[in-house]
């Protein structure tokens, strides 16, 4: 239950709202059981009375009360589910932000143990569970429990006895029904949630990968797995709504004793009254109505192992500590960067080989290489720890000749331009996704930027920027997502500009054009850029050749072409095909 803690604690920024839901819901229940109740002794009274009290029996009170109790049900029920639901909704929210805020200074180090699948599911499927937590556990149990009270306290002003044997029944089954079906469920609720994971991510990784299952015949053995995942995830359910009918045929059997036990003491009298009448009637419909209301609860804890399971897969991820920590002294965005590397050494956790060893660079201010080499030679790597996205275990790497891990964070971004290899497009307006990299900019400026890349046909279409890009901009080409990551560049413009791959997936010509604009754009600022084409390489200060996770090869064109290296194999390879 402790792993349930931190969850609670957010739900103190939304208490009113909260308590409001449980307040709305208890008076929903109360004037559930009053209609009832009121409507069971009107029609029992009035029919003792039969026509002889047509003159003495006061039909309009308790027919104004039935009416009253009526509304008051129907109207709590409404804002009740208003509240309730929008109080949801605000703690989700409030989750999520929460969540993903712990989860930026993850990302990377932290994260890439999880499979993608897996940890979609965690963060969607999981978070969704906790809202069970308030809905299904907190609410009805608070509610059942004031109700109970607040019966024993109303029929006390009829009889003792009678309310205190109703109140120890249904305390009873309030405390021991909900624990009883908790342990009895909660190895399932948790294979639940685990299954439910297992399966989500098998299945992302059998849509990912249709079109290998297929080449190479793998398909059917896939499904097969796939299939059997599903068996159990349904038993485990099956399970599960067995066990939820059990709880409600418990329920029902011990309000039927409970009744049938009201109605046998009732008749004996009810407090000085030898013969009660229609009072009778009135224990009898109050018991089955406070049973009624706590219908709910039996069920509720079976939720709790779902709740507890999900709550323990996302505490596992935000309980990480970060693998790299940023310093809080307030410094300023420098407007021109050095940067220096001194015997920079870096491997990635479980790999067994290297991916940087003993990496010495220098970058001027204002300076510009380029870095190329084989895949996997540890150029994408390098801009990384650049980026703080991991920190080197050996070396050092300073900034304007201060510590890179010194940087506040905000000064970092701020003058860091980053056109990565996988541009990332969510799912909203293209203004929406160039906002990201300049939220203050005008849409005059997007669209300069938008032109400046190429991309002036996007906004010739009738919704312009406000054009829908869907998730991961589906409906552009790779080139077009390249342009759209540059023109993000353009509009954050920093200090420091570290470009992986800029022109891969377009055509010579357009990249000759981004080429051009980038080496204009950048005249006075300091640029890295990665790349395994030798297109433009010749106009940048120095070119760098890395292999194996080692710069071997560093210095201006002309002066690798004369050394006849590994850059100048390169060149001869180029110009032969």
């Amino acid at each position: 239950m402790k792993i349930l803690l931190p969850f609670l604690k957010l739900y103190r920024r939304h208490s009113v709202l909260l308590t409001l839901g449980v307040i709305l819901a208890i008076l929903t229940l109360l004037a559930s059981i009053g209609l009832l109740t009121l409507s069971g002794w009107f029609l029992a009274a009035a029919s003792l009375a039969g026509f002889a009290g047509l003159y003495s029996f006061n039909y309009m009170l308790p027919a104004a009360g039935v009416r009253g109790a009526a509304i008051t049900r129907t109207a709590s029920r409404y804002f009740e589910r208003l509240v309730s639901h929008d109080a949801t909704f605000r703690v989700l929210q409030h989750l999520r932000v929460t969540l993903f805020t712990k989860l930026l200074p993850l990302t990377p180090g932290r994260l890439s143990r999880f499979q993608q699948g897996d940890l979609v599911n965690r963060l969607v499927a999981d978070v969704d569970t906790l809202d069970h937590l308030y809905l299904r556990v907190i609410s009805p149990m608070v509610g059942a429990l004031c109700v109970v009270l607040v019966v024993i306290a109303g029929l006390s002003w009829l009889d003792v006895q009678l309310a205190m044997t109703l109140g120890f029944i249904l305390l009873a089954t309030l405390l021991i029904l909900p624990p009883l079906f908790y342990r009895l469920g909660y190895a399932d609720g948790a294979a639940l949630t685990r299954q439910r994971s297992e399966y989500r991510s098998l299945l992302m990784r059998w849509l990912q990968g249709m079109a290998e299952l297929r080449i190479y015949g793998a398909e059917p053995d896939y499904r097969h797995k796939l299939e059997l995942m599903e068996q159990q995830w349904h038993s485990t359910q099956q399970r599960q709504a067995g066990l939820s009918a059990w709880s409600q045929a418990i329920l029902m059997l011990i309000s039927g004793l409970t009744i049938t036990l009201m109605l046998w003491l009732s008749a004996a009298g009810v407090g000085n009254m030898i013969k009660p009448g229609a009072l009778i009637a009135l224990f009898v419909f109050c018991s089955l109505a406070a049973f009624e209301a706590l219908a709910p609860v039996a069920t509720a804890f079976q939720h709790l192992g779902q709740v507890i399971a999900s709550a323990e897969r996302v505490t596992e991820i935000t309980a990480q500590r970060p693998t790299v920590s940023f310093d809080d002294d307030r410094q300023q965005a420098a407007t021109q960067v050095s940067i220096a590397l001194e015997c920079v050494s870096f491997s990635y956790e479980n790999s067994a080989f290297p991916a940087l060893q003993n990496i010495s660079l220098r970058l001027r201010a204002g300076e510009k290489v380029a870095l190329i080499g084989r895949t996997g030679s540890g150029k994408s790597s390098l801009l990384q720890l650049l980026t703080r996205a991991w920190d080197p275990q050996q070396g050092e790497i300073t900034l304007n000749d201060q510590p890179l891990a010194s940087w506040q964070e905000s000064a970092l971004r701020k003058m860091t331009t980053v056109v990565s290899q996988r541009v990332h497009l969510f799912s909203a307006t293209l203004r929406d996704n160039l906002l990201l990299a300049a939220p203050g900019a005008s849409d005059a400026q997007l669209s300069h930027a938008l032109q400046q890349v190429g991309l002036e046909k996007l906004l010739s279409s009738p919704e312009g920027l406000n054009a829908w890009l869907g998730e991961g901009g589906r409906q552009l080409s790779g080139g077009e997502r390249r342009r759209l990551g540059i023109a993000r560049a353009l509009l954050h413009d920093g200090a420091l500009w570290l470009l992986d791959e800029p022109t891969e997936g377009l055509d010579a010509h357009t990249e000759l054009q981004i080429l051009s604009l980038l080496q204009n754009v950048t005249r006075d600022k300091s640029v890295i850029m990665v790349t395994h084409r030798l297109q433009g390489v010749e106009n940048m200060d120095r070119i760098g050749v890395m292999d194996g996770g080692q710069l071997i090869e560093l210095g201006s064109h002309q002066e690798l072409i004369a050394k006849r290296g590994r850059y100048s194999d390169f060149q001869r390879r180029n110009a032969l095909q």
